[in-house]
Formats: C-alpha cells, sequence, structure tokens
C-alpha cells in the first residue's frame, strides 16, 4: 500500500541550520503549519523551533497541544467564535483588512492578554512587490485579497496593534527578500520606524535550507531591519523545514499503450495526493526502487531509504531528441479526473506492475492538502528513525473513507 514516508534525520538537518540562522540573526523563527503539520514528529524538532504559525483556528489548536511554545496566527478572516477561542492562548493574531480589526478590536482590546502584553496584534501588509514566477501563488498580483496596501491605511485608526506582517515569497532565495524589502520600506517605513510597532513579521517562502540560498545575506537582512525599525522579526518557513525530508512511495499498478503512449497506472493520485503537481505545476522527481542493486549516480537518491531497496534515478523526457526513449511512461493515477497525470517519465527498464516507484520530497504541502476523491486508498503516514527503523504513525481505512462525510 501507497505510503508517505518522513525521515527524522532528515528534518533534523533542516532544523538544525534552523537554528543557526535564527541565532545569528537574532531573530524568531516558527513552523508554518500549512506546509508541515505532521504533529508526531514535532517532538524531535521543537527544541531547534520557536513555535508554529497557524492559518486559523484548528491549526492554532493544534500548536498549541502538540508544539507548546509561541503560536503565531493569521488568517484572511475570522468568525467571532474564532476570535473568541484564540484570544485564550495565541500570543500574535495577524489580520488581513481593516474592517476585520475594527470588529474586533474592543473585544481584543478589553482581554486581559492582550492588556498584559501577552497578546500581541498586527496587520498583513501588501507591499505590491511580485518576485515570484506563478500567479497563482503571488499575494501580490493585481486585485489580490491578501493584505493591506499602503493606501488602504492613509488616515486608518491603528490603535492597538503592534506588528506589521508580509507573506510574499514562495520558493526563493534571499535576493528575492532584499527587494521586498525595499518596498516595504519605501511604503510602510514610516509606520515601521514609530514607537507603536515591535515586530516585523516576514511571513515565509524562503528556502534557506536549499543548498544554493544566500542564508549570509538572510542574516544581514534581518539584523539591519531589527536597527533600522528596532522590531522583532520572525520568518515562517514551512517549505525549509520539511523539504527533502520524505518521500511518497506507491504501486506500479498497471502498464498499457494507448493513443502513442505507454501508460503505467499507479495506486496514488496527484489531484488526491499529491496535488502541487498540478496547481504549481511540480515536477518531482522519481525513482525505481530496486533490491540488491546500486543507485545510480546522476542524481541523489531520496532522503528516506526503505528497508534495503535502492533507487534507480529517472530521466526527463523532454531532453531527448526527436522521440522519446522506449522506457518512458506517462504516470497515471486510478480516478475518473482525465487530467490526473504526474507526467512522463524515462525509466531504467520497462516498468511491470508490481514494481515500487519513490517520488521525492514529498513531505511539504502534500500530507495537509490531501483528499478522498474517488475513494483512492489514502497513503499511510510512517516516520523513519535515525537508527533507520521504520515506524507506521497512521493507517487509512475504508472507516475513515466513510466516515468523513457522514
Amino acid at each position: 500500500m501507497a505510503s508517505f514516508v518522513i525521515s527524522i534525520a532528515a528534518l533534523k538537518r533542516n532544523t538544525a541550520i534552523l537554528r543557526q540562522v535564527k541565532e545569528a540573526a537574532n531573530c524568531k523563527v516558527v513552523l508554518a503549519l500549512k506546509g508541515f503539520s505532521c504533529w508526531k514528529a514535532f517532538p524531535y524538532i521543537k527544541d531547534d523551533l520557536d513555535g508554529c504559525c497557524a492559518s486559523g483556528i484548528w491549526e492554532a489548536l493544534l500548536a498549541k497541544e502538540e508544539f507548546g511554545k509561541h503560536v503565531v496566527t493569521y488568517s484572511p478572516a475570522y468568525t467571532e467564535e474564532d476570535i473568541v477561542q484564540l484570544l485564550a492562548f495565541t500570543t500574535h493574531l495577524d489580520f488581513n483588512s481593516l474592517s476585520q480589526w475594527s470588529r474586533f478590536r474592543e473585544m481584543i482590546m478589553a482581554h486581559p492578554r492582550f492588556q498584559s502584553g501577552e497578546l500581541h496584534c498586527g496587520l498583513r501588509i501588501n507591499p505590491e512587490h511580485s518576485t515570484g514566477e506563478t500567479p497563482l501563488y503571488d499575494p501580490c498580483v493585481p486585485g489580490s485579497r491578501l493584505g493591506i496596501t499602503a493606501a488602504q491605511l492613509e488616515g486608518a485608526d491603528l490603535t492597538g496593534l503592534s506588528g506589521l506582517h508580509f507573506h510574499t515569497l514562495c520558493e526563493q532565495n534571499s535576493d528575492d527578500l532584499e527587494s521586498t524589502l525595499a518596498a516595504v520600506d519605501e511604503k510602510f517605513g514610516h509606520l515601521l520606524r514609530s514607537p507603536q510597532f515591535t515586530y516585523l513579521n516576514m511571513g515565509g517562502g524562503h528556502w534557506i535550507t536549499k543548498p544554493d540560498y544566500d542564508r549570509e545575506r538572510l542574516i544581514r537582512l534581518v539584523r539591519e531591519a531589527q536597527e533600522k525599525y528596532s522590531v522583532e522579526v520572525w520568518l515562517e518557513p514551512g517549505e525549509a523545514i520539511a523539504i527533502h525530508t520524505g518521500v511518497l512511495r506507491c504501486e506500479v499498478v498497471d502498464v498499457f499503450e494507448s493513443m502513442g503512449h505507454r501508460h503505467a497506472i499507479l495506486d496514488i493520485s496527484a489531484t488526491g495526493h499529491m496535488p502541487d503537481v498540478l496547481e504549481m505545476p511540480y515536477r518531482p522527481e522519481v525513482f525505481l526502487a530496486e533490491r540488491g542493486r546500486p543507485a545510480c549516480e546522476e542524481k541523489a537518491p531520496p532522503a528516506v531509504t526503505y528497508q534495503d531497496e535502492t533507487y534507480l534515478s529517472t530521466e526527463d523526457p523532454s531532453s531527448t531528441i526527436n522521440h522519446l526513449p522506449s522506457t518512458t511512461y506517462r504516470l497515471g493515477c486510478p480516478t475518473c479526473l482525465a487530467g490526473d497525470i504526474i507526467g512522463d517519465y524515462a525509466f531504467s527498464r520497462d516498468l511491470i506492475p508490481g514494481d515500487i516507484l519513490i517520488f521525492d520530497d514529498m513531505a511539504h504541502y502534500t500530507m495537509v492538502k490531501t483528499t478522498t476523491f474517488n475513494g483512492v486508498k489514502h497513503p499511510s503516514i510512517v516516520l523513519q528513525h535515525e537508527d533507520g527503523s521504520l515506524e507506521t504513525i497512521r493507517k487509512f481505512s475504508y472507516e475513515d473513507f466513510k466516515q468523513r462525510l457522514s
């Protein structure tokens, strides 16, 4: 049966890097639960981080119950019930609109935790500075609903607020943060320089643990912001924590030829289990699991090894000339959605039913987005401990599927 396998050793490797960065920059780093919320792994990484950022009440409750440090909450909109619950424990509460802040301000400012300084409130701002290449993930596109523009803040009553929050990056290096900070300073610097504002949340999208990420520049930018504005800086990486820490292990169920393509049907679904493949679009690396054979040298195998399997790397058929290699397969899924296709991949040999394929880098923005579309069996969730042992922490059943909508 298919499974998500998460490497504890790889997670700790990433959070150790983040701890070094936050200590050098003297800032706070929290885990973005929207990207990785496998709470069974929290005990292994919580010492390196300052808490979690939550996108709403359920993530905030998970952070409170299972992480136990700072809970930084931001949502595009809250209900009154959300606010009542959050006031009891969140440490930061950031708002997306002036109308929401105006609606809940009196309730918040009257709360004992706000009056004692245990709770801080801020606004998400939109610096109107796009640096990404995928509009779907760009909160600065024209007409965006995310964040408040400088024009909207002119003449607004900001009483009770002490922080500003921007989140404009997605899988980007620190050069994009640098240009974003310049835009933030131009439009909102006068607020950050006032004594009223004491924290600046720079959001997520920072690929801090990528080998080519310029961490020294990030440290410099954070320290410069602290000195310029006299604020505490917070970072909310999600992918940087979970990148290259997990795989999705699946099985080839059928192989056949049709309409000029060799198709391999797997026991997983792109739309159900790895939606970024269709949304982003994102092309994951795929490895063919073999026993007793050395892994190819062209590409590094996944962070996770499963028992005694080694991995044979694949090739991108788009790089071939005039024709596809005979071992190229269109990897499809067992659903009725015609576009539920992962992509075309060339393998070192013909695929047969029962072969195991390993999709690399499947720990972030996968498990948090999965569905039960078409009733496709849901992959189990497995932790791989540092000694190599495997612990299945969640196995999904027919009853999970049945009860979800009843």
